[in-house]
């Protein structure tokens, strides 16, 4: 006989959530515990955060998956524990130590190597990566011993400020474009100052325009009931917050829901949100509602990610 409670129906949730990933745990086994716990119909996270590592990681349901290449596109930002005097196999904690060197640094050394690594480098990824070739990722390329010749990449890192430093221990944050790998980094500023290096520990901060605050950890979210999970449901748009608001009228916003493009007085802008009027804002709801991104150019403003009718009403329903 089976005593197992009924399996609860999914529900039709559009928004983000800010995870505060743990450590251990790989992002998309982070989506579906969450997806789980919110009984969502549909849901997506905003690019690989690794398992070694812990922090921001923007879990996106209904509507808000539409957007979820924004965060995967934007910077990022990093606390990371390097580990210096030694080297592995991995780049990180996981491998074999390969090389030991004795470590004679001081503030002015690790200042030049950190500007060494400032500006737009170029970087190859690292074997022990989920970077795909001929439809495998390479780390398990890496654990057959085999290696694969990888092209470098541009990337750009914006800054990094030394937090501190103890001994073999060097504590940075960095901003940085996408595709940068930290471990890579690490390895980097190692070998700048001579002695090595691997990454020790990271936590992300920062994607796009969010940020760890408001995040909310798995443990959290696990010791609450429903209805408090819902309250830590973030507007759809919340991965757009740093783009320019276009609001359209009535009219003008039923035409650009079908995909035309409309005229608008405003410069030329790479990408923006819009907006249309919220039918049901007296009843002390936003008075907007988003229809989805778009960018401008020559004075028409151009559909890029559009909402279908359904998620529009989607986020105009209370959750139940």
């Amino acid at each position: 006989m089976n005593n197992r409670p009924p399996r609860q129906p999914r529900r039709a949730l559009h928004g983000v959530i800010l995870l505060d990933k743990p450590l251990g745990l790989s992002s998309n086994d982070a989506l579906q515990k969450v997806r789980r716990l919110m009984r969502a119909e549909k849901a997506g996270h905003t690019g690989t955060l690794d398992p070694l590592a812990t922090g921001l990681l923007p879990l996106c349901f209904g509507a808000a998956t539409k957007f979820a290449q924004v965060s995967l596109e934007a910077d990022k930002a990093y606390r990371a524990t390097l580990k210096l005097g030694q080297t592995t196999t991995t780049g990180d904690g996981e491998g074999q130590v390969v090389q030991e060197r004795l470590v004679q640094v001081d503030d002015s050394a690790i200042a030049i190597a950190c500007a060494a690594m400032t500006g737009e480098i170029d970087q190859v990824p690292p074997m022990h990566s989920a970077l795909k070739h001929e439809g495998r990722a390479l780390y398990e390329y890496a654990r057959e011993g085999i290696e694969i010749e990888r092209a470098s990449r541009r990337i750009t890192i914006h800054a990094i400020d030394i937090v501190g430093w103890q001994g073999d221990s060097l504590t940075l944050d960095v901003r940085c474009s996408k595709g940068t790998y930290i471990r890579t980094l690490a390895e980097s500023i190692g070998e700048h100052l001579g002695c090595g290096a691997y990454l020790q520990g990271l936590r992300r901060t920062a994607s796009g325009g969010t940020t760890l605050d408001g995040a909310v950890t798995l443990d959290a979210l696990q010791a609450m009931t429903e209805a408090e999970r819902d309250t830590h449901l973030q507007a759809a748009d919340v991965l757009l917050s740093d783009w320019p608001a276009v609001v359209l009228d009535e009219s003008e916003a039923g035409r650009f829901l079908t995909g035309l493009r409309r005229r608008v007085k405003l410069d030329d802008a790479p990408q923006v949100r819009v907006y249309g009027p919220n039918p049901t804002a007296a009843n002390g709801q936003l008075p907007r509602v988003l229809l989805g991104s778009a960018h401008i150019k020559a004075g028409e403003l151009i559909p890029t990610r559009l909402l279908s009718p359904a998620e529009v009403q989607g986020l105009l329903t209370p959750v139940l």
